[in-house]
């Protein structure tokens, strides 16, 4: 059994500590009332430093990054950060700069966040952008209270946002943040927009269609000009969720396609970190006759230089504090430098590649859901085996991936039929190589799966993590599976 801090907790243990000698014995009464102090103990667990110091770095190395190894987590792109991004964010003129200092000391950074901007816009299409919203879903809300407030201005009411049935969780959680119904478009039995059930949708009380491109399926929107004609006759706004930008960076704009508003995701197209690697950043980008709404402040320059404008009388207001994750934006600024028009293109021509190269060495076990070529992400299918996609994924921890998005079982927003499917993007920064070495496992999962399917319905077997499986399952082990068999206390699951 794998112990817990305060499994190591003995009474009176602590690590060594420095007393100011000029300040004595700290009293807390001095500062707070007695309402405010504490009566009993916090519980904190009482254990040395070098006790402390292991138990967490012992919790690190069973930890699972894209340092690790391959990442194949479809619809949430993990990929490789270059170090040296790292480096240049952690500069001394960007790392000891502080918001509250005086703007005017301030020209370097606004410069380079206005021409990250600036490269925002030609990559997307869009005429303006925001740097300020903190992850891809806060990009959305701010798209989103952008249109709001468009209308509202007009003196016009809409109040109803439709979304694909194949959209990310976060577009229906991001519409009823800003106010609006969310109603639900079909998707054809190819996995596109159904075009006589967006027609039948839009009416008066419709403010904007929101649409991924490619979306969650992996597959091109064919129909996207036809839709946005249809969109934008209706008097409704088409917003475009960028989290599958990585796979048209330099190939086509959303902004072309006739999107009115985007954001972008950082982590997923320009190559920083994400989730526990640290901050996010979602940019949201408008075009020219929504910028008076953009949140305060909005960089601009003019001969005096470079400078934050808070004089917005339309602007929706703030939407973070200060300028938004500035580490995150130094990162995707050098990642953009770094590899120019030509290499940006070649990054989403190689994350196209890897997955449809990933499609086709599967396909005999794992077919794709809808046949044909995919964009940079492949929809496959457990169909063929005798376990579910769950219970596949699964399996695949035990031997050292990580686990694909689970279309249906993860996803309620997906159609029924896609309960056994599996979303993999390799993405563009894994070599042909550790391709190779991750679909080998995937195909040794699928043998299993049909030589032994019960082997695969109760893994993971080798790891810190278990699943809760039903009673009377294989070897009559528990209803909690540890990396053993052995039964695993539920409150440590």
């Amino acid at each position: 059994m794998k112990q817990t801090i305060f499994d190591l907790s003995r009474p009176g243990v602590s690590g060594a500590g420095l007393r100011d000698p000029d300040f004595g014995e700290l009293d807390p009464s001095r500062w707070f009332d007695a309402e405010s102090l504490r009566t009993e103990p916090i519980g904190l667990p009482e254990v040395s430093e070098v006790e402390l110091v292991r138990h967490y770095t012992a919790l690190g190395h069973r930890a699972y990054g894209v340092d690790d190894g391959s990442y194949p987590l479809g619809s949430c792109t993990m990929k490789y950060n270059p170090k040296r991004h790292d480096h240049l964010a952690n500069l001394e003129g960007f790392a000891h700069v502080h918001p509250r200092q005086p703007e005017s000391t301030l020209p370097g950074l606004w410069e380079l966040l206005f021409h990250l901007a600036e490269c925002f816009a030609e990559l997307t299409g869009m005429d303006h952008f925001t740097l300020q919203p903190a992850a891809g879903a806060h990009g959305e809300l701010t798209g989103l209270m952008i249109i709001r407030a468009w209308f509202e201005s007009r003196g016009v009411k809409r109040d109803v946002i439709l979304i694909q049935d194949s959209a990310h969780g976060t577009n229906p959680a991001s519409a009823s943040m800003a106010g609006y119904r969310c109603e639900m478009i079909r998707t054809t039995p190819e996995g596109l927009t159904d075009l006589d059930a967006l027609e039948a949708a839009l009416d008066d009380s419709v403010a904007a269609v929101m649409l991924t491109n490619p979306s969650t399926f992996g597959l091109f929107e064919r129909n996207i000009r036809e839709i946005a004609e249809r969109v934008h006759a209706n008097g409704s706004l088409l917003i475009y969720d960028g989290a599958n930008m990585n796979s048209l960076m330099g190939i086509v704009r959303p902004g072309d396609m006739g999107f009115d508003v985007l954001q972008l995701n950082t982590h997923k197209t320009f190559s920083t970190p994400h989730l526990s690697g640290g901050a996010g950043s979602g940019p949201c980008g408008v075009k020219a006759f929504l910028e008076p709404f953009l949140p305060v402040p909005v960089i601009r320059r003019d001969a005096r230089g470079y400078f934050p404008d808070e004089d917005r009388p339309r602007s929706i207001g703030r939407v973070k504090s200060f300028y938004g994750h500035v580490g995150i934006l130094i990162r995707a600024y050098c990642y953009i430098l770094t590899c120019g028009p030509q290499g940006l293109r070649t990054a989403s021509e190689n994350a196209v590649l890897n997955a449809n190269y990933v499609q086709a060495r599967l396909s005999p076990y794992l077919p794709p859901v809808f046949g044909g070529r995919c964009m940079h992400e492949c929809l496959l299918s457990t169909t063929k085996l005798q376990v579910s996609a769950f219970d596949f994924a699964k399996r695949l921890i035990d031997h050292g991936v990580h686990p694909p998005t689970l279309v249906g079982a993860g996803c309620v927003y997906f159609p029924g039929h896609l309960r056994d499917a599996m979303l993999v993007e390799p993405t563009e920064t894994e070599t042909l190589e550790s391709l190779d070495r991750m679909i080998e496992k995937f195909l040794r999962v699928a043998r299993e799966a049909l030589e032994d399917p019960e082997l695969v319905r109760t893994a993971p077997h080798t790891r810190d993590v278990g699943k809760i499986l039903p009673s009377g399952s294989r070897d009559g082990q528990p209803a909690y599976s540890g990396p053993t068999g052995q039964p695993m206390d539920s409150e440590r699951t």
